[in-house]
């Protein structure tokens, strides 16, 4: 049979089949019934993107509670003063519709991801599950061979997936010791050094690369980059982040730097280009953080973006951001992959954004800028006695930077007159002239701690538009002589002394810390006893590094004037105050002391303990990478008590990251107000909010079961607020 039909009904009856078509690919993930949120940032590229388009702009209203799971641990009964609440810092992974994560205690744990039913819970080692955070697991298969791995203090364990049962196979007995690939040419001995692994690794084929998280002061652990087998647990490959004799970039360090600098590590996590076999990553600064006498040069391969190759840790290029780090401007969050549209041609890239509030934009194959970066001069004088400050600094001009640089008098806070008058009087005490000021006996006001950009990364869409979360919070930086130092220790206790030398450089000489970061010890009596603080000090907690190199009665001394029970024997002249080998400039032995050290490392803040700076003092950004351009920046988070007084909303500090999502939305929790909020990603506009138990200081994921989509975050709370415990997903009805 033959049909005649017009032209015009022709055209009109393919147009309706190319809108029918389309209308199928928009909806084919919403089509089907399945679909994973499988590696810690949603894929290996990191991207924390989704293809989902079942919650959209026009029905995220109706979201609504559809399970909550429980991780809180019950206080020991025995235990009339528990440690301090834990945040959860976990974005949990999906696979094959069971979910995986982990509890502020450490343990691992496996749900229905559909119900939240609890199929198993898994107990690490006991000793291990205090101290250390968790920001994620890996899992991998192969057949029936299905593992997640994931680190509890300074061990990587490997667990089976389906029946929460450690495989003793790898490793010795389930797990691997941190610590293995370390101890490379070192002339002292590494195994009692603090080193933990609080972001997960990557999986290429059967071999996991893992980064580390270690001291930042003279005794950090090096620093290196290292690749294990994930069947047996061998060690694959080591990179030495400090080169060796021999090696690329040896010549940025002084001869034998590698022998007592450590650090210059990845604590952040990295990516996987599965197709170019290539990881990448960033890098922080070397130890000590706000001193370099002892370092002088470039400091290959200190804050870089690097890339290896993932079989053989071979170096494909680096990219140093920061010269001769005297800021402590590690990259805080694993990069991104994206293919952006460049000068008219697809360049695949990949993108760092950095604490200092920049992004770099790199061609992924040789690791050259797609955006202008200049470098140049920045001051090295007044510098502190034996120092060597680099005397230029790259400086991108596109995108624009996402925080402040330098805090001037412009930008005041504010909120209310007494606030700027208070923030002014002690701003005119400091510097705060250049962003490369180097650190000083008198004081400097930075940016680049705890922000910009933060742990819990950002997230790119298809279209290469990035979303960014950041904090612009100024902090006060004071140096102090080793020598001054000692002769104050000279005349206190010893554990008063003690505490000067390897506390107060975080919790402040007053013992009054600076907020969540490091936290007020002043009535610490009434938090935790005598055996664990002892047990915090050995192995470490949360961002705390272990002092177990520290002789054991040096750190019961420490306890005793923490908890003021000093006896008439603690208070007599000691030898305290010999704290280590001196710093001289030609040889350096372990662990290294610097010459300088910091006296002061707060916050700065007015007297109520807002932010020194006008708001916004957290933001969400839109950045469109092919073009460095803004699209929208939003305040991010409130302060409900200053926005009942009149005042604009200011943002709040954020500790977690987005998640976008193909139905046009941008998921962020992690604000202090305690909220989840759902932002339209095209306008920057606030479509759906939640008050969640607890704060959600963790990055959510969107996953689809049956049908349904979910979104969940970890509302574990703590930093500095009630603790919490919970994951919470939300479905629409």
């Amino acid at each position: 049979m033959k049909y005649s039909i017009k032209p015009l009904a022709v055209g009109l009856l393919l147009l309706g089949s190319c809108l029918n078509l389309n209308r199928q690919k928009s909806n084919v993930i919403s089509n089907q019934k399945e679909v994973d949120y499988p590696n810690y940032g949603g894929n290996k590229a990191g991207n924390r993107y989704s293809p989902l388009n079942q919650i959209n702009p026009d029905n995220v209203q109706n979201l609504q509670v559809a399970w909550m799971y429980d991780t809180a641990e019950k206080p020991d009964q025995n235990d009339p003063k528990p440690q301090r609440p834990k945040a959860i810092q976990c974005q949990p992974i999906v696979v094959n519709g069971v979910l995986y994560g982990t509890t502020s205690e450490l343990k691992l744990f496996a749900l229905k991801a559909g119900t939240g039913e609890q199929l198993w819970i898994f107990e690490p080692l006991k000793e291990d599950t205090k101290f250390n955070t968790s920001r994620g697991v890996c899992y991998w298969e192969n057949g029936d061979d299905q593992r997640i791995l994931y680190s509890v203090g300074s061990n990587l364990y490997a667990v089976n997936a389906q029946t929460g049962q450690k495989i003793e196979s790898f490793g010795k007995n389930g797990t691997v010791d941190l610590h293995e690939g370390l101890q490379t040419n070192m002339d002292h001995d590494v195994s009692k050094l603090s080193v933990t692994a609080s972001t997960p690794g990557v999986v290429y084929k059967n071999t996991i690369v893992m980064g580390s998280s270690v001291s930042e002061s003279g005794d950090a652990a090096p620093g290196h980059i290292r690749a294990f087998d994930v069947i047996t647990g061998k060690l694959k490959w080591v990179f030495h982040t400090v080169p060796q004799p021999g090696e690329y970039g040896y010549e940025t360090w002084p001869p034998n730097a590698y022998k007592y600098i450590g650090a210059a590590n990845n604590w952040s996590g990295l990516v996987l280009d599965e197709k170019r076999g290539t990881v990448y990553f960033g890098t922080g600064s070397p130890a000590s953080d706000f001193y370099g006498g002892a370092r002088e040069g470039e400091n290959l391969f200190a804050t870089c973006i690097m890339a290896l190759d993932a079989e053989t840790g071979q170096r494909k290029w680096h990219y140093q951001t920061i010269h001769h780090d005297l800021w402590d401007r590690d990259h805080p969050s694993p990069p991104n992959l994206t293919t952006v549209k460049h000068k008219g041609k697809k360049i695949d890239a990949v993108v760092q954004a950095t604490k200092d509030g920049v992004v770099y934009v790199l061609d992924r194959d040789t690791g050259k800028s797609l955006f202008p970066v200049e470098e140049r001069p920045v001051p090295t004088t007044p510098a502190l006695p034996g120092e060597h400050p680099f005397p230029t600094q790259k400086f991108p001009l596109k995108p624009a930077p996402f925080a402040h640089q330098v805090f001037t008098e412009a930008d005041i806070t504010n909120i209310s007159p007494e606030a700027h008058a208070y923030v002014k009087e002690r701003f005119e005490e400091m510097r705060t002239d250049h962003k490369f000021t180097p650190p000083s006996e008198k004081g400097t006001i930075l940016f680049g701690y705890s922000g910009g950009a933060e742990w819990g990364g950002n997230s790119i869409d298809p279209d290469g538009i990035l979303y960014q979360n950041a904090n612009d919070d100024p902090w006060i930086l004071q140096m102090v002589s080793q020598e001054e130092r000692n002769k104050e220790m000279a005349s206190l206790s010893k554990g008063h002394g003690f505490y000067l030398a390897n506390c107060a450089v975080c919790h402040g000489k007053d013992r009054k810390g600076s907020g969540s970061e490091f936290p007020n010890l002043t009535d610490i009596s009434k938090r935790n006893n005598a055996e664990g603080i002892m047990a915090i000090l050995a192995k470490g907690s949360g961002r705390m590094p272990a002092f177990e190199h520290i002789p054991k009665e040096n750190r019961e001394a420490i306890v005793r004037f923490l908890l003021n029970t000093e006896t008439a024997a603690d208070k007599e002249e000691s030898e305290h105050s010999e704290t280590g080998p001196s710093e001289t400039g030609k040889k350096e032995s372990f662990p290294y002391v610097p010459r300088y050290v910091n006296k002061v490392w707060k916050k700065f803040t007015d007297q109520n303990g807002y932010p020194a700076i006008k708001p916004p003092w957290g933001t969400l950004s839109a950045i469109d990478l092919n073009t460095g351009e803004y699209l929208w920046r939003v305040p991010l988070g409130e302060y409900p008590e200053l926005t009942k007084k009149g005042i604009p909303i200011t943002g709040t500090e954020s500790y977690g990251g987005p998640v976008v999502t193909a139905g046009g939305l941008v998921f962020i929790a992690a604000t202090r107000d305690e909220k989840i909020r759902a932002f339209n990603k095209k306008t920057g506009k606030v479509v759906w909010e939640y008050q969640l138990p607890a704060g959600g200081f963790a990055t959510p994921i969107t996953y689809m079961v049956n049908g349904k989509q979910y979104v969940v975050i970890a509302a574990g709370g703590a930093r500095g607020l009630k603790a919490g415990g919970k994951y919470v997903a939300f479905a629409l009805p």
